[in-house]
């Protein structure tokens, strides 16, 4: 027999903001709020463009390569995770490309995560603009 259960909103007994989740293999548990995404984006870097994103607020492009995302609710600190991709493919130039966080430039801060993209090919490593950047943010909401 299936089981539905439907509500609107999830509490904590004995810590409001805080629910506990059995694991795989039933032996530990995982706090819920701790392992969710707090927001996320999929951006356009030549237009500049937001192509699609949930607590996303806005992109700045402060030059080629370089920009930073802002969040529309901020995080309680400057450590949290951002696992990033972007893309850029050529038939005739394959590419290893990153997004990282840029701290020297775009500074990560609660409100915003400053980036550079770059690509390299044999021996030069450039600056560029991508068509496809992919950011999540993992941490803690203030």
């Amino acid at each position: 027999m299936a089981s539905e259960l439907k509500v609107n909103t999830l509490t904590g007994v004995s810590t409001a903001g805080s629910i506990a989740v059995t694991g795989e293999g039933n032996s530990t548990t995982t706090n819920l709020q701790q392992g969710l995404a707090k927001g996320w984006v999929n951006f356009d870097q030549n237009t500049p463009a937001i192509e699609d994103s949930f607590n996303t607020s806005s992109l700045t492009d402060t030059s080629t390569g370089r920009g930073s995302l802002n969040w529309t609710n901020v995080m309680s600190n400057t450590i949290y995770a951002t696992p990033s991709i972007c893309s850029y493919v050529s038939a005739s130039n394959p590419y290893a490309v990153t997004l990282v966080d840029d701290h020297l430039y775009n500074n990560k801060t609660a409100s915003k995560f400053g980036f550079s993209s770059t690509y390299s090919s044999s021996s030069t490593t450039s600056f560029f603009d991508p068509d496809r950047g992919q950011v999540s943010v993992l941490g803690d909401l203030a």
